[in-house]
């Protein structure tokens, strides 16, 4: 089996780092020519410079409708969207303000909200198209000490799912990718101290693992490229009967078969 997206036009949002920046990295090592975006020039630049020639990245802040329209403005079309970027805070629920909420919801949910609007017509147009929200397990695992942000991923299910209903028949599919655990780099961020200290990332992962979602099958968290594996196979033409679901990464976190 060989993905071959040579001639495709991907967007991956928030892919200056951790799962987008791999989900980047394997779209184009499919052929595709990716469009990078990120809030820091530097790492716009520096991962559209190891993606190669065909790579181009934009400097934006897609958590405001102004930074989505100048996405857009700058391109205009595209035949793969990946609605990946995202904030992941921590927080006691009855002492989260609005400002956060909204934050989490402008960035998680309305960025992809505005970009899918504006993308899925032209796609529906050519008879081909894939779209991919990342959501995450803690969509229907709620976390008790993340609830707002469970929220929003929870919003890019039923997002995913009415999309791929309003595709229908097109050749356009949507989708959502529910990563668990993973050794991203907001992951290792939450390890810094321990890591500065010599601490092993993969086995820092098992003990957060173990600890903190113990229904875990595999008993560790996944690597970037288990994730993005998903996503690019989801983004290609092999997947062409795949539209509507909820595919999960999580290492087998969730206690149910689908």
């Amino acid at each position: 089996m060989k993905i071959e997206l040579t001639g495709k036009i991907a967007i991956v949002t928030g892919s200056t780092k951790g799962i987008g920046k791999g989900i980047a990295e394997g779209l184009a090592a499919a052929g595709a020519t990716v469009v990078v975006t990120g809030r820091t020039e530097e790492q716009v630049h520096s991962l559209v410079k190891s993606l190669g020639s065909k790579a181009r990245g934009h400097v934006v802040d897609l958590g405001t409708a102004e930074g989505c329209e100048a996405l857009l403005k700058a391109e205009p079309s595209c035949d793969i969207l990946v609605n990946n970027v995202g904030i992941f805070p921590g927080g006691d629920f009855f002492e989260t303000e609005d400002k956060v909420w909204q934050n989490i919801w402008d960035i998680n949910v309305m960025s992809a909200v505005r970009l899918s609007r504006a993308y899925m017509p032209q796609m529906i147009k050519s008879h081909w198209g894939r779209v991919v929200f990342l959501s995450s397990e803690s969509a229907v695992n709620i976390p008790a000490d993340m609830i707002h942000y469970g929220v929003s991923k929870t919003a890019l299910l039923a997002l995913s799912r009415g999309l791929a209903k309003a595709a229908a028949g097109t050749g356009v599919t949507v989708n959502a990718v529910l990563p668990g655990p993973t050794l991203s780099d907001g992951f290792a961020g939450f390890f810094k101290e321990e890591l500065d200290q010599g601490a092993d990332l993969q086995e820092l992962g098992v003990d957060f693992v173990k600890a903190n979602r113990p229904t875990s099958i595999i008993q560790r968290a996944a690597s970037v490229e288990e994730v993005s594996n998903m996503v690019v196979y989801v983004c290609s033409p092999l997947s062409s009967a795949t539209t509507g679901a909820a595919l999960r990464v999580d290492g087998g976190v969730v206690e149910t078969p689908f």
